[in-house]
């Protein structure tokens, strides 16, 4: 038995299994509102789904069109799928024509003039929001932006982490000092998250092509599927490769956050929103009019634009800074934040994916999770870029430290690791379903031809469908599915007032906002 199987044992012997059962769970999903030809919205955020600023789960992302649908945390995969059901019931609801994009890649994009900038009124808090997201325009462009995903939020039960200190021996958790013992076991979860990370493009990646009108006048060496399509032959997620998400445009404004400890983590973060960089000084703080171009001309404008496959997180309290509150009260969640929006599934995850993704994360607390050293950290960042480009390739080399493994062995090793935590999280559920869904990963390992990025590819071939034609028909599909769905007048009451409650709490705070905004500005970023 190995260091894994026996710790997993004596968690179960001690009852951890209630414990997990407890843990919390959230999902964001971003998805573009189009119009039934699939381009982008040019129209506000819908006035009844209240405001972007201060609702509770339906805001907005990068672009007014990008709306993200957020469920509160709960108890298992099933309510937050629930829940999140119920969001988009309500949503499709009061979209009128429009429907929402079922991909994480958009389509039809007429070029950056026709991608609107989310707003949120003229509270200091709802312009800071504003001019972050020009900021991000013109630092990366507007056309990253607008690419989805879903994020998987997992919160493990307070209730455990006792038991976790016994088990652990840690004397500091035991005497009180638990939250010590919190985010270390976090931080620990969260290297091996980016070690092992590559897997969830491999299994869950769905953009292996995009629309040719992502790339505008640009060009890109990509292989061209058909008139309308570029793809790579073997991607898993061009999300997670380097034509998405990504703050490296330029080499002297790459930053790499510490997650040795989560000391490391806020100072490596507080150090690139307080240091300003050459490049975005070059762009400028306001234009000719006065403006605002971005807020500052640091190396982060604030800690949320550096793009991580995965985050820890604390609940923030009024404007305080991520950074702050990680200081002040320690880790809470953590957030992955690779997944791509599944275009198979109407609520873009299914239950499946989440079952794995909750042993995935548990599996990678419970390993060793030694510190990340200098040498490891490119290894980590090109074992993401492989499997985004190249995941399906046949014989697909990675390097773990140091050594060369395949794609194939390493991914192998890595699902029989979990084969404990399985059994641990399965012990007070019928039907073995946490078995279950590392059982259907196990098949995408051995044939590649069974991830989504392969089907989808497979589907657009067999059908003669451009990536636009695929995206299109999966959209209206999802929305017959969702308007032919019902939820509670209950619920559907709950949204209504939460809508309107929202747009008073958003006008409460413009009208509470008082003194010059770039004062403002200046206090929030002397906070913490």
């Amino acid at each position: 038995m190995n260091n894994l199987e026996s710790l997993v044992s004596e968690l179960q012997q001690s009852g951890a299994a209630d414990l997990l059962q407890k843990s919390l769970t959230g999902l964001e999903k971003e998805s573009l509102r189009v119009a039934p030809d699939g381009t982008l919205s040019q129209k506000e955020h819908p006035e009844a789904l209240g405001s972007a600023l201060t609702h509770s789960c339906v805001t907005t992302d990068y672009s007014e069109a990008m709306l993200e649908l957020i469920t509160p945390p709960l108890h298992g995969a099933r309510q937050s799928l629930d829940s999140l059901s119920d969001i988009h019931t309500y949503v499709y609801k009061n979209l009128g024509e429009e429907i929402l994009w079922a991909t994480s890649m958009p389509c039809v994009l007429a070029g950056e003039t026709h991608i609107p900038i989310a707003r949120y009124g003229e509270s200091h808090a709802g312009r800071m929001k504003h001019i972050y997201r020009v900021g991000l325009g013109h630092r990366y462009g507007k056309v990253m932006q607008v690419i989805a995903g879903v994020h998987y939020n997992y919160s493990i039960a307070e209730s455990f982490w006792p038991l976790w200190a016994g088990i652990k021996g840690d004397a500091k958790g035991q005497q009180g000092e638990m939250q010590h013992l919190i985010d270390s076991s976090y931080m620990a979860m969260v290297r091996n998250l980016q070690r092992y990370g590559w897997i969830i493009p491999y299994l869950f990646g769905a953009s292996p092509a995009v629309c040719k009108t992502f790339f505008g006048e640009q060009g890109t060496n990509m292989q061209e599927f058909d008139e309308g399509t570029y793809y790579e032959p073997y991607a898993t997620s061009l999300r997670m490769s380097d034509i998405g998400y990504q703050n490296q445009k330029e080499e002297s404004v790459g930053i790499k956050a510490n997650y040795n400890t989560l000391e490391s983590y806020i100072d490596s973060l507080k150090c690139a929103i307080n240091t300003s960089s050459p490049v975005w000084e070059q762009v400028g703080l306001k234009d000719e009019k006065g403006n605002y171009k971005q807020l500052n001309t640091n190396i982060l404008q604030i800690e949320n634009e550096y793009y991580s496959t995965v985050r820890p997180k604390q609940l923030l309290q009024g404007m305080e800074k991520p950074t702050s509150a990680l200081n002040t009260r320690g880790i809470r969640y953590v957030e992955l934040r690779s997944l791509d929006v599944n275009a198979y599934q109407p609520q873009g995850i299914d239950e499946t994916q989440m079952l794995f993704l909750e042993a995935f994360l548990l599996t990678c607390m419970f390993q060793e999770s030694p510190a990340i050293t200098l040498g490891e950290r490119p290894e980590i960042d090109n074992n993401l870029l492989l499997s985004a480009r190249r995941g399906r390739e046949p014989g697909l080399i990675l390097r773990r430290n140091g050594v060369d493994i395949t794609l194939k062995v390493w991914g192998e090793q890595l699902l029989s690791s979990m084969e404990s935590v399985c059994a641990l999280l399965d012990s007070n559920e019928r039907d073995a379903p946490y078995q279950a869904a590392l059982n259907q990963q196990r098949s995408k390992i051995k044939s590649a031809e069974e991830t989504p990025s392969a089907l989808m590819l497979a589907e657009m071939h067999d059908n003669g469908e451009s990536f636009y034609h695929f995206a299109r028909r999966k959209s209206l599909q999802h929305n017959r599915y969702f308007h032919q769905r019902k939820i509670s007048s209950e619920t559907e009451q709950r949204f209504i007032d939460e809508g309107v409650n929202s747009l008073q709490r958003q006008q409460q705070k413009e009208v509470a906002d008082s003194g010059d905004f770039a004062d403002f500005l200046a206090d929030y970023f002397a906070s913490g």
